[in-house]
């Protein structure tokens, strides 16, 4: 078992395991409603590996925190990679959101102790 006790192991977990968040989230689209097996199995595989890595952070990040963190990424790369691989739209304002959705995962980051 994987044992996690400096921060910035912790914060490269979580950065790692957000970007899991978004395989979860892009496989699960080509899944087309988990009809097709092996985005099926990609999809099901980042997000159990993605939480599994993201439990691992919390005996060194609070949970407010390192889930706010996680989230953020999964939401802001899961939104780009829309944009990127399935043409959603790439409005002004929907940048700008992610944009605001990324500063909070920076300020909270920030408020953690090195």
């Amino acid at each position: 078992m994987l044992a996690i006790t400096s921060t910035t192991s912790a914060w490269l977990l979580i950065l790692v395991s957000g970007l899991l968040e978004v395989v979860f989230s892009v496989s699960m689209k080509l899944s087309d409603g988990y009809t097709r097996l092996v985005p099926s199995i990609v999809s099901v595989g980042a997000a159990i590996l993605s939480v599994w890595l993201m439990g691992l952070t919390l005996k060194v990040i609070p949970v407010g925190t390192a889930y706010a963190v996680w989230a953020g990424i999964g939401a802001a790369g899961t939104a780009i990679g829309g944009m990127l691989l399935f043409q959603e739209p790439a409005t002004l304002a929907r940048i700008a959101c992610i944009g605001l959705v990324v500063a909070g995962i920076v300020g909270l980051q920030l408020q953690e102790p090195a």
